[in-house]
């Protein structure tokens, strides 16, 4: 997340702590501070004894409690609740740009076994940002008192076994010697307070201590903004098992912070935030805000749902967009949404999901709230609009948001997973959980409209313009009090675009997530529905010249780079200047000849810093007469 959300929520927080009484209410529960050891070295021992260690920030795991939303969980994995939980704390620091994480376990039953989820430890997923795939793949990092019978070890019970190391980093199997670039990378040492694989005596617990090389997983917390490691644990835990000489009293379980597993990304992760700044002296760890801000309508009427978007709210709300192969798009994206936000394309009619793409599918989001109600706006530019059975084929979108009370099966909250997709002659159709929310609680209202000049059918013929789609989601049904309390929102959106051209084998379909692809995947977007921000807040505006008109910038406020869009009724040579408050100018840059229509020019990290920067966009026709002038603003994250 590399000067993204870290930074620009840091920022956020700034910005809005002092002018918003409601802030206070806002609060996101993923993210723990490694601080700075101020350059104290740190001697891996599994001590914990320097100093440094009792002035880090600590997170703390029990058997069978819930843990930080939205993604925490825990699972009884065998035999009977445990007559002595758990209770894992984790403390993070920072060397250079290592991660350093210490957890001491309080245990009176300790050791593993030969079986998979017979054991104590921890199973561990660190992201992979040096990965160029996304989202960026979770790597696994599990350190336990599980031995195999791959491993050759033909004790796995044996009286104070140690704890064996797999995952990313190591070489399969367990016991396998590391190589110079694995010890590097990933390294640790423990001890024991009390005898492993015997209950003869109560064990008192363990202590982990741990060294990432951050380098070699992509990130950077030695850079003046710093960085966010993407990082989630489960704390295993077997009790009564050496031997078991009470049946009543053997117990397995697995309790985890934000998601369960090191080689698949579910539910959540933890943003591990590091930089030079926060050090073992600084004070006060600095507040992490919303990935985004969600605006309150304020004065304006709220829209009759019928798929339209053509009232006025919906031309002033913002939007982000969504494009089908689009790599520079993601880094627009705030929080880790750069790297958690992806795309796929199945397989259909046999072709192995290698049909070229000749119509990436592309759209635009709008969003704001009223009341109670999250209204989602959905401008979809498709040149082969159709209705199709197979959801792999759909024209649609998946919408996911979390519960803020009810909690699914591992009991972290759960996801609703709402889907709509363009049926025959452009009707709506339902599927997931929205087909209930929608036609039996009256939860969320939906609607579909075919832009003009645009028909349904799978033989991509005619040359369609694409569909909008609007939905207003009752917050209330999903567990948020009157008034939506602290206004946080867990939420992603997932674009689904299908194409149908003959031969059948160049048929495809493709899906375009921002933040997880839906609900039981890893990381939603949290978003702060804030009252303080209205629709016309930070909204472009500003002098308009009849025949071409601004569209606005996403995304708005902007952490990275910025897309600016306009409108040209002709051919024109169009160019972007930035200013600073002070008039000063801080970026430009040109289109070059643009044909008519609606328009774009992105402008990477343009800004030197965070604030209000104004923006113009000048516009000639191909003969180089000056034609029009166009202002904005944008608000600016670090």
């Amino acid at each position: 997340m590399k000067k993204a959300g870290l930074v620009a929520a840091l920022m956020l927080g700034t910005l809005l702590c002092s002018a918003l009484p409601s802030w206070a209410q806002f609060q996101r529960h993923d993210y723990i501070w490694a601080r700075s050891t101020n350059g104290a070295a740190l001697t891996l021992d599994g001590v914990l004894s320097e100093p440094e260690w009792a002035q880090a920030e600590s997170l703390i795991i029990t058997t069978r409690q819930d843990g930080p939303i939205p993604g925490s969980g825990w699972k009884d994995e065998g035999g009977f609740v445990s007559a002595d939980p758990n209770r894992g704390v984790f403390r993070f620091l920072v060397v250079g740009n290592q991660l350093w994480l210490g957890v001491t376990v309080r245990d009176s039953s300790l050791g593993g076994s030969a079986l998979f989820n017979r054991f104590d430890g921890l199973l561990m997923g660190l992201k992979g940002h040096d990965d160029t795939y996304r989202p960026a793949p979770p790597r696994e990092h599990f350190m336990s008192w599980w031995w195999p019978p791959e491993s050759g070890d033909t004790e796995p019970l044996a009286i104070n076994k140690p704890m064996s190391m797999i995952g990313h980093w190591r070489t399969w199997p367990p016991g396998t010697p590391p190589t110079p670039e694995q010890l590097q990378a990933w390294d640790a040492r423990f001890t024991v307070d009390g005898t492993v694989n015997s209950d003869t005596l109560s064990d008192r617990g363990y202590t982990i201590e741990m060294r990432f090389d951050l380098t070699s997983n992509g990130y950077d917390v030695t850079d003046a903004d710093g960085d966010a490691v993407e990082w989630n644990c489960s704390l295993y835990d077997m009790d009564n098992f050496w031997p078991i000489t009470n049946f009543f009293r053997f117990a397995v379980n697995r309790t985890w912070v934000q998601g369960p597993w090191g080689n698949a990304s579910w539910f959540h992760h933890v943003n591990v935030l590091a930089k030079p700044s926060v050090t073992v002296a600084s004070g006060a760890v600095p507040v992490f805000g919303p990935d985004m801000n969600i605006p309150s309508a304020g004065s304006f009427d709220a829209p009759v749902v019928d798929g339209q978007l053509t009232e006025p709210v919906w031309q002033n709300a913002p939007s982000l967009r969504m494009t089908y192969d689009d790599a520079a798009q993601l880094l627009t994206y705030p929080g880790t949404g750069p790297f958690r936000s992806g795309q796929y394309q199945p397989p259909v009619n046999g072709n192995n999901g290698e049909a070229f793409i000749a119509d990436p599918g592309d759209a635009f989001v709008k969003y704001f709230f009223k009341g109670d109600t999250l209204y989602l706006g959905f401008d979809v530019n498709d040149q082969v609009v159709q209705a199709h059975s197979l959801s792999d084929r759909w024209d649609g979108f998946v919408v996911a948001i979390n519960d803020r009370v009810l909690k699914g099966d591992d009991r972290n909250l759960k996801g609703h997973k709402m889907s709509f997709y363009v049926g025959a002659g452009g009707t709506l159709k339902t599927a997931d959980e929205l087909t209930f929310l929608r036609d039996t609680v009256g939860a969320v209202r939906c609607n579909l409209a075919l832009k003009p000049g645009t028909t349904v059918d799978t033989l991509g013929v005619d040359v369609d313009a694409g569909y909008t789609a609007e939905m207003a989601v009752n917050l209330r049904q999903f567990g948020y009090p009157a008034g939506l309390g602290d206004g946080a929102l867990y939420f992603s959106l997932d674009l689904m675009d299908g194409d149908s051209y003959s031969p059948i084998t160049d048929s495809y379909g493709t899906r375009r997530w921002f933040f997880r692809e839906w609900d039981a995947t890893d990381g939603p977007c949290i978003a702060f529905m804030n009252p303080a921000i209205q629709v016309t807040g930070v909204e472009d505006g500003g002098p308009q010249v009849t025949g071409y008109s601004l569209l606005g910038s996403y995304p708005n406020p902007v952490q990275r780079g910025a897309v600016i869009r306009y409108a040209l009724p002709e051919a024109s040579l169009v160019d972007v200047e930035v200013f600073d408050l002070q008039g000063r100018t801080v970026a430009s840059r040109s289109a070059g000849l643009q044909t008519a229509g609606q328009r774009e020019i992105r402008m990477p990290q343009f800004a030197p810093s965070a604030g209000v920067y104004m923006y113009r966009v000048n516009i000639r026709n191909a003969a180089g007469v000056k034609k029009a002038t166009l202002s904005g603003k944008m608000m600016v994250l670090r």
